[in-house]
């Protein structure tokens, strides 16, 4: 790492500034900051053209090779075009420069997080398997979206295996590989398109694969080789292990997986002149080790210390803290020596649908005369429906939900589950069915904080930042229903404005991530004190959703399960059409 810069009154950080990529579901937003202090100056948004590929291949990319009739996708599926990620740095990159006002010459930086666990096929040289000719209309050959659940059954095997075997690292898995992570994707596309399988030469990371855009060199980043890899203690499991699930998937990691660990907050390269040209930055700027979203936000949140919870809560919410010991806690998504930050240990939790929940509630939920009446009263229409259910008390509405619309990832680690909404009647509202879909998201982070609690991984504090931190209700909900004092980020750009404390580090402008989130990390916004009457109020409800979770996520009721095989079935015999996809992707698990 270059010398740390001095802090004398001449200090060149006055003058010097990064960038930090934030890539998420949707789109991807860039962000200048200065080096100094953390000011953010400027930032532009690019939305991926191709949003997120659910129904079937865009034509735009698969048409050529169909005839026009791309391949369409079984149920849940979620890719997404590779070449949007680099369109990011093309377009927001200097959109965001130009609105800082800043020379570009003065950046000397650039760091990306990601959403994860987001895998992209690739050959030698890194080019995405769907740009090769003959592959533009396989489904897998497409980037698998964090989001995509169709290898919940090779996530099965796995856990099963490696409970039988008592596999040493599935306790810090909480005893459960998720079907969104590297191995299961990874055994899905073995098995789905053998030939796709072979002509990839890396499954990579698009934390790592947009840093490999940006300097030419790929470099696996520590933060998703410990969270989705399965990588611990130094290694990935066997090649016995992976030989027991399948005896072509013998030697993925050797061959597929396996790569140079970059640390966090190190530099992976330096920025080439084609990247460049991209992003209208200086060549041979840092380029900095790539990182999750949800774990690069904890610096700006200057939770870096332990038993701080950091809630990063958008379409789905992630939870992130610092352990100074390892404690096996049931359902997490990890726990990784230095996951977030060197010297301690990293956890991660998280809620599959949290945002995404309330969109397509709104979407398919709600008729149009409240669309109408939210118009006229100039708000949008989560605004008019929060501001309808604020005036109500808790429990009103007689509800109860599950938050499962997206499945489970914490504590259940089940995405074969799925949403309920329990007490509904014909006097039921919009406004109803909205707060109670809320409380059931404050709910699931509460099982969240009461499984670390459990395990002897105490909460001390709650910090919330994301794009749901300006709704006001559901922060006095959540600090309500967990008991919790919850703070807001002083930052709209959380996981960007991470991103570049990462730069400043990889940069040389601080010496690590701690001295450099003490100087550019946000403040706390907003303060959320739990009332105590409501506090009651919400302990109460509590035990009904914990009813209600228990019996359908614990084995007492599989209906949830059966239901899925239903679809399944009919799906299978209404989907025409599916071009390259392979028969057992549409196949019928039990």
């Amino acid at each position: 790492m270059p010398e740390t810069l001095s802090t004398s009154s001449s200090d060149p950080r006055a003058d010097q500034y990064v960038i930090g990529v934030d890539y998420g579901t949707l789109s991807g937003r860039a962000v200048v900051v200065r080096v100094r202090d953390g000011r953010e100056l400027g930032s532009a948004v690019h939305e991926y053209p191709h949003a997120v590929v659910t129904d079937s291949l865009p034509e735009d990319t698969a048409g050529a090779e169909s005839d026009g009739h791309p391949a369409r996708l079984p149920g849940e599926w979620a890719l997404q075009v590779p070449n949007d990620y680099r369109e990011v740095l093309r377009r927001a990159v200097p959109a965001a420069v130009a609105d800082a006002g800043i020379d570009p010459a003065a950046v000397v930086g650039i760091a990306t997080d990601f959403t994860a666990c987001t895998m992209v096929p690739v050959k030698a040289d890194g080019t995405p398997l769907n740009e090769l000719p003959g592959f533009a209309n396989r489904p897998h050959a497409y980037v698998k979206l964090w989001r995509h659940h169709a290898a919940q059954g090779q996530a099965d095997r796995i856990n099963r295996l490696a409970a039988d075997r008592g596999e040493d690292w599935l306790p810090r898995y909480g005893g459960l590989i998720s079907s969104e992570w590297e191995f299961a994707k990874g055994l899905q596309l073995l098995e789905e398109d053998p030939e796709a399988y072979a002509a990839m030469d890396h499954w990579v990371e698009a934390a790592d694969w947009i840093v490999w855009q940006l300097c030419g060199r790929y470099v696996r980043n520590a933060c998703t080789a410990g969270y989705k890899g399965i990588y611990q203690d130094g290694r990935y499991p066997s090649e016995d292990f992976l030989a027991a699930l399948n005896p072509d998937f013998k030697d993925f990691v050797s061959s597929k997986l396996e790569h140079t660990i970059g640390r966090l907050g190190d530099a992976a390269g330096t920025l080439t002149a084609e990247a460049a040209a991209w992003t209208g930055l200086p060549e041979g700027i840092a380029v900095a080790v790539g990182n999750v979203d949800a774990h690069v936000t904890a610096p700006a949140a200057k939770a870096v210390d332990s038993g701080q919870l950091v809630a990063i809560m958008g379409t789905s919410t992630c939870h992130v803290m610092n352990g100074t010991e390892l404690r096996e806690v049931p359902g997490m998504c990890g726990a990784v020596d230095g996951g977030i930050v060197p010297g301690l240990w990293g956890y991660e939790a998280g809620q599959s649908g949290v945002g995404d929940i309330f969109g397509w509630f709104t979407k398919y939920g709600v008729p149009p005369e409240y669309h109408q009446a939210a118009k006229d009263a100039g708000l949008g229409i989560h605004e008019y429906l929060t501001e309808l259910a604020s005036r109500q008390a808790i429990g009103e509405h007689g509800l109860i939900a599950l938050d499962w619309h997206s499945g489970n990832r914490s504590v259940l680690v089940d995405h074969e589950l799925s949403g309920i909404v329990v007490g509904q009647t014909l006097a039921t509202r919009p406004e109803d069915t909205y707060r109670a879909l809320l409380e059931a998201t404050a709910f699931g982070t509460r099982t969240i904080v009461d499984a670390f609690r459990d395990a002897g991984v105490p909460v001390k504090e709650f910090i919330v930042a994301g794009g749901l931190l300006k709704n006001k209700l559901l922060m006095q909900i959540y600090a309500d229903a967990t008991g919790l004092q919850l703070s807001t980020i002083g930052s709209e750009q959380g996981p960007a404005l991470g991103s570049a404390i990462h730069a400043a580090v990889a940069a040389g402008a601080y010496a690590d991530i701690r001295e450099a989130a003490a100087a550019m990390g946000a403040e706390p916004g907003e303060v959320y004190t739990p009332i105590p009457e409501n506090v009651a109020a919400y302990d109460e409800l509590f035990q009904e959703y914990r009813t209600l979770h228990d019996y359908f996520g614990r084995g007492s009721s599989d209906v949830m399960h059966r239901l899925k095989v239903i679809q399944r079935k009919a799906a299978q015999a209404d989907l025409p059409g599916t071009g390259n996809l392979p028969a057992t992707a549409v196949e019928v698990s039990a």
